[in-house]
This record gives C-alpha cells, structure tokens and sequence, in this order.
C-alpha cells in the first residue's frame, strides 16, 4: 500500500495525508514559485530586447476614458465618505443638531456653502446617472463610438445641471 501510494504521489496523481485522514487529488504536479516564474519571464524579455508596457503618460485620452476613471473614482470617494460619515456618527459624542448647529457657526459664507454642496452633490448625480449609462450597456445600447460620446457628454451636462438644482433646492 505505501508503495503505491509513493508512485501515486510521485506522479502527481493524489497526494495521502494520514494525520488528517484526507485523500487529495492534483490534476498535475506543484510547479513553480511565483518568483522564479517572474525571473523567467523578465529574462525572457530582456533576452529578446522586448521594451517595458507602455505607461499611461503615452496614450491619447479620451472622454470614455475620463469617464471611467472618474466613475471609479467618484464610487470610492462615495464610499469612503459614507463610511467616514458613518464611523464618525457612532464613535464622536453629540447628536446631529449639535454637529449642524456646529456647521452653521461657522459662517462660511454663502459662495463657500455653495462650493461644498457641489462637492458633495456632483459625484452623487454624475455616478448615479453613469451608473445608468451602464446598465444601458449591459443590455448591449449604445456600444457605438458617437452613442459612446453622446451618452458621456449627456452625463456630463445632467450631471452639472442636477447638482445646480440640488445647490438651489437646498
């Protein structure tokens, strides 16, 4: 038995734990670490004199490329400011009125309360709204390149203009 069990495993075939009384099954051998795989492949590259990935500082951008970047960037500022939000709210001592009353103290100033109701507003409407922009394209709309830029630049626009409806309404 042992011996079988020894070409088994030489093999690559199934591998016999007694401790734990578990048969394992592996489709092929272990292979390689993950650090002699990259040595290999740099070697290889440097061997046929193959140049380094472009970078982005080389490639021409575009809107759909902006709008990706923000739509990312907008979804974890988003989050790590309602998780921010969130935090604060359980472990500062006060309620809310305290904290609003805290706010308007401060006399910023209209211009300056305007500013930062943008701030606040913009990323919620223009990640809502490209949001949408996308599930369009999950139902395969609008992969055309002038529909691809036609719906970003409606995105852009609603975007501002509900953010200035939101500074105004508030």
């Amino acid at each position: 038995m042992a011996l079988l069990l020894r070409t088994f495993t030489r093999q690559g075939i199934c591998l016999f734990r007694p401790q734990f009384g578990i048969l394992y099954r592996h489709a092929v051998p272990m292979g390689t670490t993950a650090n002699e795989e990259m040595n290999t492949f740099w070697a290889k590259n440097n061997k046929l004199n193959r140049p380094v990935s472009p970078h982005l500082t080389i490639y021409k951008w575009s809107l759909p490329m902006m709008m990706s970047i923000t739509h990312r960037g907008t979804g974890v500022g988003l989050s790590g400011g309602i998780s921010a939000f969130a935090l604060l709210a359980l472990v500062l001592p006060g309620n809310y009125p305290y904290y609003l009353d805290l706010i308007h103290s401060l006399s910023v100033g209209p211009a300056l309360l305007s500013l930062a109701k943008f701030g606040i507003a913009f990323p919620v409407s223009y990640h809502t709204l490209n949001g949408i922009r996308h599930l369009f394209w999950d139902s395969g709309k609008g992969f055309k390149i002038p529909e691809v830029y036609r719906s970003g630049y409606v995105v852009i626009v609603l975007s501002i203009l509900t953010s200035i409806a939101a500074i105004a309404y508030m």
